[in-house]
């Protein structure tokens, strides 16, 4: 039954969105890129992301993007895996990553939200896994 199963919180994993462009964002053409985040100290083993969008358009009418699901068989530890492209379009929308993983024999799993207009060059910071490159992070 669930209430049998242990739920441990979810440590060292994390997703980034960031610009396509090396110092930052220079043109909101261009897609940015997903990033699954390891900072662990060990992989992560058969790991599942899905991702999709929903919240509402400047017109007012509801919208929900189409859900991706992507496969790892393994993440390094100490790592930054790229999951897909991102357009600027969506930035509006809640754009969801539901990541579940295995490490060290034990399944976890996290959903990362971030919330329509999260997504600007206000919230960029410096991301070490990815050598300083800036990008927006959900931890």
């Amino acid at each position: 039954m669930k209430q049998d199963i242990s739920f441990d919180p979810v440590e060292g994993v994390s997703i980034a969105i960031v610009p396509a462009g090396e110092s930052g964002p220079t043109d909101n053409a261009q897609p940015w890129t997903v990033y699954l985040l390891n900072s662990n100290d060990t992989p992560l083993e058969t790991v599942l992301v899905a991702a999709d969008g929903y919240g509402t358009q400047p017109t007012g009418e509801t919208v929900r993007t189409s859900t991706l699901r992507y496969h790892f068989a393994q993440v390094a530890p100490q790592s930054a895996t790229p999951v897909e492209l991102i357009d600027p379009a969506v930035f509006h929308l809640t754009n969801q990553y539901w990541v579940s993983y295995y490490l060290g024999g034990r399944i976890f799993d996290k959903k990362f939200l971030f919330v329509p207009d999260s997504i600007v060059p206000a919230n960029l910071s410096p991301l070490p896994l990815l050598a300083g490159r800036l990008g927006v992070l959900h931890g």
